[in-house]
């Protein structure tokens, strides 16, 4: 214990933002319910909070959370002995093991959120509720934040998540990575939910806060787990993917938290090592011939990093790569994407007129980004009344403050 130390309630805040869902993973796979973890959880940081104070802060708070948890819900059991038999309860709290490190022993090598997050992407669910329990469970996502970011009301999105985690707990479903023969089967959905929280942490889909690096870091390092664990080439793309974009991270927002958009963002401040990693991720898996959407993805942010300017960017190979992944992944947010690069590599009028071709479809209507990329090239051509009109429809779709804030300042260099 560091009895000399005081324990201030920023640093228990931030332990519990750093490692609560650590401990969660772990008391899951103790306890075996997502219910009773979580109040195991909250339990063990209660005591923190009453007995850190006093006794100091122990050396590994978080095997101190696992420990104290796992007694506390061993008490909630004996507990119910009044409702259960007496043998059921027993048998319940002698299977939860004690697998916490010791002080100084190394912790288990295989990682407990990684278990949990294969759990929380379980075949018998729907997508959406993969992704709001991975969120919430995996990550510690707010309930009201993934709500918001759905666009659906909080009780809603509340009562998804208890319908999923009811059918994991009536369907037995275990808390455990796959064995080998399903790993692939169930890789898609983990791949999609990680990217999903990348993108989250990357570009919120609403609220004040457009970059959330906390969210960022743990889709990466949810990346790196799964490399490690089936080393396929569309794990390296989407590690790929992710660390180039993440290496933008420092250059991608000012001191406010407003919006840098690519162009103009100060190319020094890119992180160059995640760079040649990711780089050298993309190359692998494109050179495996087995990629997929991730890779060319991750091959599209490459050519991006590893121009010098945005005038050097090789415009024609990525309007290639985009032709490439539309053959793979047709949708339209990628045709927009393209649209944007043939404009780059062919001129204004020619992406607006792809542009304006995918607007007349309903899936791209209600979508911001491409209302701001037709006022971009509407701008470009000088065609200010059309701008203008095309950024109020981009404004009034737009959810996140630092997106509005960056296309009112859009807006306004109109008239400059």
């Amino acid at each position: 214990m560091r009895g000399m130390e005081p324990l201030h309630e920023s640093m228990l805040d931030e332990l519990y933002r750093r490692d609560s869902r650590k401990v969660f993973a772990t008391l899951v796979r103790l306890l075996g319910n997502l219910d009773a973890a979580e109040e195991a959880l909250q339990d063990a940081f209660v005591a923190a909070a009453e007995k850190w104070p006093v006794q100091g802060m122990p050396a590994n708070p978080a095997a101190w959370l696992v420990s104290v948890g796992r007694f506390k819900a061993i008490d909630t059991l004996r507990r119910q002995r009044r409702l259960v038999a007496f043998d059921e309860v027993a048998e319940r709290a002698e299977n939860i093991a004690d697998e916490t490190p010791a002080p100084g022993e190394p912790e288990l090598l295989e990682d407990d959120r990684l278990r949990l997050i294969f759990t929380c992407c379980h075949p018998s669910l729907s997508d959406d509720a993969r992704v709001a329990l991975t969120l919430r469970e995996v990550c510690g996502v707010a309930t009201e934040a993934i709500a918001s970011a759905f666009l659906l009301p909080a009780a809603t999105l509340a009562q998804r998540i208890v319908r999923a985690k009811a059918k994991i707990r009536d369907a037995r479903v275990p808390y455990e990575i796959p064995a080998a023969p399903q790993l692939p089967e169930r890789l898609s959905a983990v791949l999609r939910v990680v990217y999903l929280v990348f993108n989250e942490g990357y570009s919120a889909a609403t609220g004040d806060t457009g970059l959330r690096r906390d969210l960022v870091a743990e889709a990466i390092r949810l990346g790196r787990l799964l490399l490690a664990l089936l080393p396929e080439p569309e794990v390296q793309g989407l590690l790929a993917l992710m660390l180039l974009h993440g290496a933008r991270g420092a250059a991608r927002t000012t001191a406010d938290g407003d919006w840098i958009p690519l162009e103009a963002q100060d190319r020094r401040l890119w992180d160059v090592t995640a760079i040649a990693e990711g780089s050298a991720l993309a190359l692998q898996a494109l050179q495996s011939r087995r990629f997929g959407a991730y890779t060319l993805q991750a091959a599209i942010a490459a050519v991006h990093a590893e121009a010098a300017s945005p005038e050097a960017t090789d415009w024609p190979q990525i309007v290639g790569l985009y032709d490439a992944l539309l053959r793979i992944e047709p949708s339209p947010v990628i045709q927009l994407n393209r649209a944007v690069a043939v404009a780059m590599r062919d001129g204004p009028l020619s992406g607006l007129s792809i542009i304006d071709a995918l607007l007349a479809q309903p899936e791209l209507r209600r979508y911001p980004l491409a209302h701001a990329a037709k006022a971009e090239l509407h701008g470009r051509l000088g065609q200010t009344a059309e701008a203008h009109r095309a950024f109020e429809a981009a404004l009034a779709l737009t959810q996140q403050e630092p997106q509005r804030r960056l296309l009112r300042r859009r807006q306004d260099d109109l008239a400059h």
